[in-house]
């Protein structure tokens, strides 16, 4: 019997009470989705759970509560509404940890919603630009339904999954969704070139997609050897690849390789990808462990955060109470950096937000999540320099970063220091 059928025949399966993943990033399934929501009427209490997804979220929609939960591994802005509203919730947890949430049965999955290339010869499809934690729910779940796409690349590393594994495979002829980044503005360029700095020759990247990350590599040019061992990356690393500036040589595991989770960016970048055996798209589990990050020399993380309190706290998560993200591969990262052998684990971020609120601050917002303990932290850097928090002790923490800080916050962030620290 024929394993192909429409959308809305494979969702059948999904019944109520069910814990139902759905594949993230650029390969979220947006039809198999859809026909999970047009279910509705007859499903109760189905529990969606997701990293990032991109593309509209129909089952967060309030006239859907009773059916459909959102159980957030991180909160994008597509259901952002529905778990601060309480039409879902957030698990905060490390990146590196999700696929074990599905192997060792803390989250069970009844049903997972994924995204691939049409099967090879062999009867193999790739879970494409988005390996991460949906190779663990592919072979866990009790269910797997897929989107097969012409436009999903075939991609290298542990993102296959024989015909065989699926239970129902959807034909779908969808572009998948672009990112493309805006170019940064003189302080994020200003940023990226402070990162920049502290990256040495021979090192081995991880940053993530945005403006801040955009112009560090903008600011890498001239730089030598570089390598990438990271959970996701984007347009920019493209273009240091074809230069020569990342080759790769200087790692110590997956030498000459780009090893990564998921990608997300233009179609270049997808092009790229496809059936290139210089990337290597891995499980989350092995590449945001500490254990496997701290083998490569030099490892350079950068991260953003939200805001940083005088100490060296980092909320990159909420806004208060407000959930807005994730905890990620953040600590990962950050941790895997600091045990790297000359490594430099570095948050990043604008001095202020857009109004102009400072965002190195005295103290988190009450209700705030601390991702990155200030014992972890090395190094913050705004535009307007770098301070380096590793070895110093609170007093000199907070002065540091009061020199980093926006110069029309300084005065006030000052006397917060003289009032706590009493000097």
């Amino acid at each position: 019997m024929s394993k192909y059928m429409t959308a809305a025949e494979a969702v059948k399966v999904i019944k109520s009470g069910d814990r139902v993943f759905v594949h993230g990033i650029s390969a979220t399934p947006v039809q198999l989705i859809q026909a999970m929501t047009d279910r509705h009427a007859e499903l109760k209490e189905v529990e969606v759970i997701h990293l990032h997804t991109e593309g509209p979220a129909p089952y967060a929609a309030p006239e859907f509560k009773d059916s459909f939960f959102v159980n957030a591994l991180f909160v994008g802005a597509n259901v952002r509404k529905a778990v601060n509203e309480g039409r879902g919730d957030y698990v905060p947890v490390f990146l590196s940890e999700v696929p074990n949430l599905f192997r060792h049965g803390i989250l069970p999955l009844d049903v997972a919603l994924i995204h691939v290339s049409p099967p090879d010869d062999h009867g193999y499809c790739s879970l494409g630009v988005s390996v991460d934690a949906a190779v663990a729910a592919a072979q866990t779940a009790k269910h797997v339904i897929a989107q097969v796409n012409p436009n999903m690349p075939r991609t290298h590393g542990d993102g296959q999954i024989h015909v065989r594994k699926i239970d129902a495979l959807v034909e779908v002829n969808d572009d998948l969704p672009e990112q493309i980044v805006p170019e940064p503005d003189e302080a994020e360029l200003k940023i990226g070139q402070n990162c920049a700095e502290l990256i040495d020759d021979g090192a081995t990247l991880q940053m993530g997609i945005g403006a801040i990350p955009n112009a560090v590599l903008k600011s890498l040019t001239n730089h030598k050897n570089l390598g990438v061992h990271t959970e996701m990356f984007s347009d920019g690393v493209i273009e240091l690849v074809e230069s020569g500036v990342i080759n790769g040589m200087n790692k110590k595991i997956h030498p000459g390789k780009v090893v990564s989770g998921f990608v997300m960016g233009s179609r270049k970048t997808y092009d790229f990808i496809d059936d290139n055996p210089s990337v290597a798209m891995l499980d989350i589990a092995y590449i945001n462990d500490t254990a496997v990050i701290r083998r490569n020399p030099k490892v350079t993380a950068i991260n953003s955060a939200v805001e940083v309190d005088l100490t060296g706290q980092v909320c990159a998560d909420s806004i208060g109470t407000f959930h807005y993200s994730g905890v990620g591969g953040q600590m990962d990262f950050i941790r895997g950096a600091s045990l790297s052998p000359g490594g430099k684990p570095i948050i990043a971020l604008p001095s202020t937000t857009r109004k102009g609120i400072s965002r190195i601050v005295p103290y988190l917002k009450q209700g705030a999540g601390v991702v990155t303990t200030r014992a972890h932290v090395h190094y913050v850097v705004t535009e307007y320099g770098v301070a380096n928090l590793y070895g110093k002790n609170l007093g000199q923490r907070a002065k540091a970063l009061v020199e980093i800080a926006h110069p029309d916050h300084r005065e006030e962030l000052e006397k917060a220091v003289f009032e706590r620290f009493k000097g």
